[in-house]
């Protein structure tokens, strides 16, 4: 999701969402998570981004002990959609391979920072980026 921040605030988008939450909290109306907030909120108004530019699925599509790779090209936006979060198969000891660029961005590890130097140079080559 890539959104405009001055027009995400001039429209007052966050209080919309909010009240859907609330909605919800008070009686269960829909389900899959906080996606469907922004749908109610949005509903045709969106665009989609060129799947080149989101690598989405590297959560694995809800299937169990399922790991992507990164789609050929330049990528711009990580998206762990689906059950594999990266932050409960990396503290599960059983992460995916990609898991580990999501892992300098942990607020309970401390600052930000490599915590696995040796993928440094493999990170770089394979994807041409590091964090």
């Amino acid at each position: 999701m890539v959104m405009d921040l001055g027009k995400w605030r001039e429209g007052h988008f966050r209080q919309k969402i909010e009240n859907w939450m609330e909605v919800q909290r008070k009686k269960r109306i829909y389900e899959l998570g906080s996606l469907p907030p922004f749908l109610l909120v949005f509903g045709g108004n969106v665009e989609a981004i060129d799947h080149r530019w989101n690598q989405h699925g590297l959560g694995g599509d809800n299937v169990a002990g399922s790991c992507r790779a990164l789609h050929p090209g330049p990528v711009s936006l990580l998206h762990w959609s689906g059950k594999g979060k990266p932050w409960v198969r990396l503290d599960d000891k059983n992460p995916c391979p990609l898991d580990y660029l999501w892992e300098p961005y942990d607020l309970y590890k401390g600052k930000v920072k490599v915590q696995h130097p040796e993928r440094q140079e493999q990170q770089q080559q394979q994807f041409g980026f590091f964090w």
